[in-house]
């Protein structure tokens, strides 16, 4: 984003927010006034998740930088519940695609009883995840699987694999995939002979866990540059009906699937 800002030959202010849930609440109202305050030409808003009171802050944020008559693009989810759409522009990725392509992929090595796996409260891309999934469960024909739980904790896991013997995990992004692996392992369960595992990000550590995870990469930088650009025509064309903005992202087959190095048509999907 600080790249493609400079292009357009443009400001960008920063904000972050701190790890505690409290204080991230109250500081993301309190840069969203500070914004207001500076007469900004428009606001960037990954809306916050996890946190209790969240859709109260998200939409109250919106609704006062629309009040001031500044634009809000949001970043990777909207601020509303999938499938209802707020009136802003969003940049990311199709997350429902996403979540059919992983599915699918593990459904095509051999998987018949395929988990999603996701924390409680999460962002309204785990729900359009998770709709993808279920296309792709549909579509195969077998028993739909969705566990909504703490992926740290080895109780937990090992309930699920009693209750429901899953072969294979979709986890709505790596870091649940990185702490179901490592509970995995504690259980003295073998991936991928045993299960198999993917994720959604591709975040750095993917490759590094002690099996290396399949997963879904995001296009984080031309995620950046798009949201610019989605910005500068937003305020060029300021009653233009809201978009999403959707782009391509990569599947990175790894070890965790147990899939071969085969070739493959698809240039979506790269082995590393």
């Amino acid at each position: 984003m600080a790249r493609a800002s400079r292009a357009t030959h443009d400001e960008l202010l920063w904000g972050g927010a701190t790890q505690d849930v409290e204080s991230n609440e109250q500081q993301a109202l309190q840069l969203c006034q500070y914004y207001i305050s500076k007469d900004v030409s428009g606001v960037f808003f990954a809306p916050l998740e996890f946190a209790p009171d969240r859709h109260r802050v998200n939409r109250t944020i919106v609704e006062e930088c629309h009040r001031a008559g500044i634009p809000v693009v949001l970043l990777d989810r909207d601020i509303y519940e999938y499938p209802n759409r707020s009136r802003c522009d969003l940049v990311g990725i199709d997350n429902r695609r996403a979540g059919f392509i992983v599915t699918d992929h593990l459904i095509k090595q051999g998987c018949a009883r395929v988990m999603f796996l996701a924390f409680s409260n999460s962002a309204p891309t785990v729900q359009q995840r998770m709709a993808g999934y279920r296309d792709a469960i549909s579509a195969a024909g077998i028993p739909q699987l969705i566990a909504v739980t703490d992926p740290e904790n080895q109780d937990s896991i090992a309930q699920l694999l009693q209750e429901h013997n899953p072969d294979g995990f979709v986890c709505a992004n790596d870091r649940i995939a990185g702490n179901l692996m490592i509970r995995l392992n504690e259980l003295g369960v073998d991936i991928p002979a045993r299960v198999k595992v993917v994720g959604i990000d591709d975040a750095k550590y993917a490759s590094l866990l002690h099996v290396p995870l399949t997963t879904l990469r995001q296009p984080c930088h031309h995620i950046g540059a798009a949201a610019v650009w989605t910005m500068t025509q937003r305020i060029d064309h300021p009653t233009m009906p809201a978009r999403d903005v959707f782009l391509d992202c990569q599947l990175f087959v790894r070890r965790s699937c147990g899939a071969s190095k085969i070739p493959l048509l698809d240039s979506n999907v790269s082995f590393s």
